[in-house]
């Protein structure tokens, strides 16, 4: 037995999903709302997303696309429903409001006070439905002298002072290559206080409004940052642990052109590393360098095989994906019917007992 075999057959009885019979209405679009509410639906929530009259969600229309549609919109929105509708139309709120009155969640991301303007705020819909449980999505929270600035997850992660941690040759901070605010900041935050209030809720019968920040729990990611600052000391671009100031903690170059990430932190880590490498332990980042810039890629990764030195060649996504060891998690074994094929679909941070088995699912057409 395999282990996705082995937490297959440890679901609940009776094969309920966790969140099997909990209603969701989704106003979020973009990532963070939509990315919590797929989690729900793959647990097992009935997820009704709202969107606008024609146009849809924006990411219906980014690129890339799966023949006619956007293959992010796919991913995002897998195994949920949708329903067009105007909110600003009385027939549009009629309808919302309706949808609220049988939810156990709602979720929302816009900026504080648009779902009061609306008729749809907290309080107006708990005076309806007292379970609901309703989580609001922001860059900055429902208070405070940033909350109605617009922004995006660069913007997160700059008033953070996350991207002025790591900067190239002439000083300037590096761009992360992940919406780390909108997933790290938003969309996870989001399903643990979901998660949270569902089980406060099963005690005293009442829902809750979740003020969810994504520059506020931009922090967390910083508290080695953090520590150092209690302490008396500010920590400067490059010149720490985790950000380049360590030859134990560093990506090195080899002499074809490839990268090796070289993380042996830990002495009997660092000892084997450069032992492997030929090198005293008293070595420099320039001596790994240099080390690292003579030798060929395949033969650094064959002369570290078997050897605990926490080192990896840096992949592609193309290798990434096709690495044996994700093939023997099978983490793309789910997919999404579209109109163009089958895709695969994005994996969840979710144990397999606890997701829909079901393994292809659609994506909602524009209801």
């Amino acid at each position: 037995m395999d282990a996705r075999e082995g937490q297959e057959a440890s679901r609940p009885e009776g094969g309920a999903l966790p969140l099997r019979g909990l209603k969701v209405v989704d106003f979020s679009t973009l990532l963070p709302g939509p990315f919590a509410t797929l989690m729900l639906a793959e647990a097992g929530a009935d997820v009704v997303k709202i969107e606008r009259p024609g146009k849809g969600d924006e990411m219906r229309g980014y690129e890339p696309r799966v023949g006619p549609d956007g293959a992010i919109f796919a991913l995002l929105n897998r195994g949920k429903a949708s329903v067009a509708m105007d909110l600003k139309s009385p027939d549009g709120l009629t309808q919302a409001k309706e949808l609220a009155r049988g939810a156990d969640i709602l979720v929302e991301q816009f900026r504080p006070g648009v779902m009061a303007r609306l008729g749809l705020s907290y309080e107006a819909l708990s005076a309806e439905n007292p379970r609901l449980i309703y989580c609001s999505i922001t860059g900055y929270g429902q208070d405070g002298p940033k909350a109605y600035v617009a922004a995006h997850d660069m913007n997160y992660g700059a008033d953070a002072g996350l991207l002025s941690l790591v900067s190239d040759s002439d000083g300037t901070p590096s761009l992360l290559p992940i919406p780390l605010a909108d997933i790290g900041g938003g969309t996870y935050p989001a399903i643990i206080n979901i998660l949270m209030a569902v089980i406060e809720r099963s005690r005293t019968g009442r829902g809750r409004h979740l003020d969810i920040a994504m520059t506020d729990n931009l922090f967390p990611f910083l508290y080695w940052a953090l520590a150092g600052a209690v302490a008396g000391r500010w920590p400067s671009p490059n010149g720490e642990l985790i950000t380049g100031g360590s030859p134990r903690y560093a990506i090195y170059r080899t002499a074809d052109g490839r990268h090796l990430a070289a993380a042996p932190l830990e002495d009997q880590f660092w000892r084997t590393f450069c032992a492997v490498l030929g090198l005293s332990e008293n070595a420099s980042k320039a001596d790994v360098a240099t080390a690292v810039a003579a030798r060929l890629s395949g033969d650094l990764m064959a002369a570290f095989a078997g050897k605990d030195a926490c080192v990896s060649l840096v992949a592609s996504i193309e290798e990434a994906m096709s690495d044996p060891h994700v093939a023997a998690r099978d983490l793309f074994r789910r997919r999404i019917a579209s109109k163009a094929g089958t895709i695969a679909a994005l994996p969840l941070p979710l144990v397999e007992a606890y997701r829909d088995p079901e393994e292809t699912k659609p994506f909602p057409d524009l209801g």
